[in-house]
């Protein structure tokens, strides 16, 4: 929940005013609700009454919705969305490490591009990880990180303090200026693509729900108090990523620190696109698909493509807003509601079809928002 995003989020309300601060507690309980209502499509009453978990994952929930059509035709969709959004991530990680090493040392003569395959270099190991445990140590130690750049943002922000004023936070709001923040906010709280995998692995799933009410509320509060404090610091001259704000001898160890948590961010989405992909392949029969140098060889592929990308397509933070537009509100808003409509109709109250028809309305209005600003934005960039 407290990824890369959070650094925008003093940007998003410097184009929201006093309706972002709504906005980031509105999205938090919105994304907590789909999450349990995606969950709850994992299980089935038997015949006393029990839940049992009939299926584990997004793409069994997806085939058991589209049945009727084609076995198989959700598990396709659900995949491909999945997989691109995830693949999208790492390849901005890639552009966003280029980038801060750039600003890092720029006495270097090195381009972005040229910065962006050093750091690939140092992302390699990737393709030799096997398991999520793994993975999970890597995450660790990437919090742990993310904290300290908070923590050095906030307190530089309350050694300001003297500067505050409330009259920083606008009134009046520029329609396309809103979507942006709306976009940055949604994005910077969603997580379902893991949830079907992590509730699966919980010690006592019953608690799921719990920890979802938790960790959403303790996430709405740092990231309100993050947003408002830089914001209130800066005010209009509040940057795009708040890190390019800070004075330049906080600045140079801040954005390594970045850099750090760019890399250490890196391998959980590219093994959720790999396993995805190579469960996918190895489902035939034929053993060649199931050896380790096969999975060794999709890893490989992917982690190439992704530099490829990064480096060679032009304008790829408006492609990346784009596919965002798609993907992420797809994963959060429209198909968990959707789902849960078609799975659990008859045994739904009037208030809850109401709550998921909403939701998926909403969900369906943000992406066709940002697609509009997104593909205007790649047209004026070709003109």
């Amino acid at each position: 929940f407290q990824g890369i995003f959070v650094l925008g989020l003093p940007y998003a309300l410097l184009h929201s005013g006093y309706s972002g601060l709504f906005l980031i507690i509105l999205t938090a309980a919105l994304c907590c609700y789909t999450g349990k209502i995606l969950i709850a499509c994992l299980y089935e009453e038997n015949e006393d009454g029990q839940l049992i978990r009939v299926r584990h994952t997004y793409e069994d929930i997806a085939n058991a919705c589209c049945e009727n059509l084609s076995p198989k035709l959700g598990g396709i969709v659900v995949n491909v969305t999945q997989v691109v959004e995830l693949i999208m991530t790492c390849i901005l990680y890639l552009v966003v490490s280029g980038n801060l090493l750039s600003q890092s040392f720029p006495y270097v003569p090195m381009t972005e591009k040229t910065w962006s395959v050093i750091a690939f270099v140092t992302l390699l190991p990737c393709v030799f990880i096997k398991t999520l445990k793994t993975v999970s140590k890597l995450s660790q130690l990437c919090s742990l990180v993310h904290f300290i750049i908070i923590l050095v943002v906030m307190t530089y922000c309350l050694t300001q303090i003297h500067q505050w004023s409330w009259a920083k936070f606008r009134l009046s709001i520029e329609f396309e200026d809103f979507l942006v923040s709306v976009g940055v906010i949604i994005f910077s709280y969603t997580s379902q693509v893991f949830l079907p995998t992590l509730e699966g692995s919980m010690k006592n799933p019953g608690e799921f729900r719990c920890m979802l009410n938790w960790t959403h509320f303790l996430a709405c509060v740092l990231k309100t108090a993050f947003a408002l404090t830089a914001f209130l610091t800066w005010g209009e001259e509040t940057k795009e990523v708040i890190t390019d704000n800070l004075p330049s001898f906080l600045q140079t160890l801040v954005n390594l620190c970045l850099l750090t948590k760019a890399l250490l961010s890196y391998p959980l989405p590219f093994f959720a696109a790999t396993e995805i992909v190579y469960a996918c392949i190895s489902r035939g029969n034929h053993s060649n698909y199931r050896s380790p140098l096969f999975a060794l060889g999709v890893r490989g592929s992917f982690l190439l493509l992704t530099l490829l990308m990064a480096v060679f397509i032009p304008h790829f933070a408006l492609l990346m807003g784009l596919t965002g537009s798609v993907t992420g509100a797809a994963m959060t808003f429209l198909l968990p509601s959707l789902f849960h409509l078609k799975l659990k109709w008859k045994k739904l109250s009037f208030l809850e079809k109401y709550a998921d028809i909403s939701v998926f309305i909403l969900g369906f209005l943000c992406c066709l928002a940002g697609i509009v600003c997104s593909i205007k934005g790649l047209l004026e960039v070709f003109r």
